[in-house]
């Protein structure tokens, strides 16, 4: 999972040295799928369907590219332009010797609004909290609780409907992992447990992320904008393992 998860990391830091306004968020995806491909791993999310949900198709892309309100979900699209002023969240999965690693990031593309930058700041601070209580001992929903304070205490939106989960040999496993939820309760962590932690935030007062007519991409109800951050962490008993570090 280590592997892997550096695999996502590079990904993603090659992705923030090379987004930019005028780009299209296929130009992304295929930077990435090269680059996973050249590191002998596979993209996660490629062909990936629901399992017991034969009517959803399976998805499309290595990358989900999702721009200003859009939550997440957002399929890469040679019409697709980023343009200045957007914030861009990039979700990447890759799988390589048996395992899969996962994460998140919401890129700022040029200026913009400065409650919007504060809105991609929060995010990754909540990301960074709900982090901070992934040890063992706790109990799941400590690290929901501390997501959601934080968000809530800048005034900014949980999306409900839409969580983090166990990860491993399978992309999803259990546990879900929602950004919402009271201290104390859930499953207690143990140690090596793998998680993926992924707080998505937003402006308005969007509790839940919709789709239409059966699109993969997810917006937020009130069109305001979301952001994105995600680690795949190992449980430890002291501080959790960030597998997919920069």
């Amino acid at each position: 999972m280590r592997v892997s998860g550096a695999i996502v990391a590079q990904v993603l830091d090659l992705i923030g040295s090379e987004i930019r306004a005028g780009m299209t968020t296929l130009e992304l995806d295929e930077m990435a799928e090269a680059y996973i491909r050249d590191q002998g791993a596979v993209p996660s999310f490629l062909n990936y369907a629901p399992k017991g949900d034969p009517d959803v198709t399976p998805y499309p892309a290595t990358l989900c590219v999702s721009i200003n309100e859009e939550v997440v979900h957002g399929v890469p699209s040679e019409k697709k332009i980023i343009r200045e002023g957007d914030i861009v969240s990039v979700d990447c999965g890759a799988y390589k010797g048996g395992y899969h690693g996962d994460a998140a990031r919401t890129y700022s593309i040029g200026e913009v609004k400065p409650e919007v930058k504060k809105l991609v700041e929060v995010t990754k601070e909540c990301l960074e909290r709900g982090i901070a209580h992934a040890v063992a001992g706790n109990r799941l929903h400590d690290i929901s609780s501390a997501v959601e304070e934080h968000a809530r205490s800048f005034g900014f939106s949980v999306i409900q409907n839409m969580v983090g989960h166990g990860i491993g040999s399978e992309l999803h496993e259990e546990p879900p992992v929602p950004n919402y939820g009271r201290k104390n309760t859930g499953v207690k962590l143990r140690e090596g447990m793998a998680l993926a932690i992924e707080p998505m935030i937003a402006m308005g007062r969007s509790r839940n992320a919709i789709s239409k007519n059966g699109a993969w991409v997810a917006v937020t109800e009130d069109g305001k904008p979301s952001a994105h951050f995600e680690h795949t962490i190992i449980v430890r008993k002291d501080r959790a393992e960030i597998m997919t570090l920069s």
